[in-house]
């Protein structure tokens, strides 16, 4: 009798994640990017590691700046932050990630909350998506019963952000959970989705024109979509194309103001402007739109301590003041 072929590898993302071609999936313990990470990064901002899904093992990493005073008024924002990293690969605990929440935290200034959800291909879409509410459930909880971050954080005024994946599961919790849908305490004032993960069957141009050198590629695109999206859908499956044509309106949904960010090399810079005017020209939100010139996909995480990286800073700072007494 032959012996069993051995399993060989059907598809792979940045060797973090390989599908096997025996349906078993391999995850590498090492992050799929290394970014140094100084000695003093944390000398502003304190954290520390909670579990907000015990059943799942569902982690999240919390930073609150340090010396804040002990007065209502030195309270400030939080913000709920989600990764990306194609819905397949990342986590809070990534350096990459990590610095980010560092430097949002001690620059905005805000209570980070950065929530790792579960990745593909072992859980479709949209099990990072119903990740995303639990984790929004869980800060509603701890508005009330966690110290360390009731004495820094003003849950009166919490944004939701993320990048990539995170920046679609960010579009996710706006319309779950509109301006109030967390209750009395917990009020949402904005959104900031940083060039969003989003798909479609139709190429756009921007998918079409792509540079074989690009940081994230068409074909590293499709290879995410064919291990994220359930059986028997499409690109156009409404969870990775929420405003594609199979997509429901959300002119009744009320919803905070929204800054959605792109870069001019991005894949997804077409689908992301589309978005923000969709969004705002047809259904009636409050969106600002910006395009980072010169950039590609996720450039403030490949360098969190570039200046274009203290550009989005500013811009996300400036989002945050303006909005965080909005109504």
């Amino acid at each position: 009798m032959a012996p069993a072929a051995e399993p060989y590898v059907v598809e792979d993302c940045r060797g973090a994640v390989q599908l096997m071609s025996d349906g078993t999936v391999r995850r590498s313990a090492e992050p799929a990017f290394h970014v140094d990470v100084p000695d003093d990064a944390d000398a502003a901002v304190e954290w520390r590691d909670a579990t907000y899904d015990a059943e799942r093992d569902l982690n999240g990493r919390l930073y609150r700046p340090r010396h804040l005073g002990a007065a209502n008024d030195a309270r400030v924002p939080v913000v709920a932050y989600f990764h990306g990293g194609g819905f397949c690969i990342g986590s809070g605990r990534w350096p990459n990630f990590h610095a980010w929440c560092l430097r949002l935290a001690a620059e905005l200034p805000a209570v980070v909350l950065s929530f790792d959800y579960r990745l593909a291909p072992e859980h479709r879409l949209p099990a990072a998506q119903e990740d995303g509410a639990t984790a929004m459930a869980w800060v509603r909880d701890q508005a009330a019963r966690d110290p360390w971050l009731a004495d820094a954080a003003d849950f009166s005024r919490v944004f939701v952000a993320g990048d990539s994946a995170g920046g679609n599961i960010t579009h996710h919790m706006a319309v779950r959970f509109g301006k109030s849908g967390l209750g009395p305490q917990v009020r949402l004032r904005g959104h900031v989705l940083l060039m969003p993960a989003m798909a479609g069957e139709a190429r756009t141009r921007a998918e079409l024109e792509c540079r074989p050198d690009a940081f994230l590629t068409t074909e590293m695109s499709d290879r995410y979509a064919r291990l994220i999206l359930p059986e028997d859908t499409t690109k156009d499956y409404p969870v990775l194309n929420p405003t594609g044509p199979e997509a429901p309106g959300l002119e009744a949904v009320a919803m905070a103001p929204a800054l959605v960010v792109a870069a001019e090399h991005d894949i997804l810079r077409d689908r992301n402007a589309h978005y923000a005017r969709r969004m705002k020209e047809e259904w009636g939100k409050e969106v600002e739109f910006v395009e980072f010139a010169g950039e590609q996909h996720g450039f403030f995480e490949v360098d969190p301590w570039s200046e274009r990286a203290d550009e989005l800073v500013r811009l996300i700072r400036k989002f945050v003041v303006d909005h965080m007494d909005s109504e």
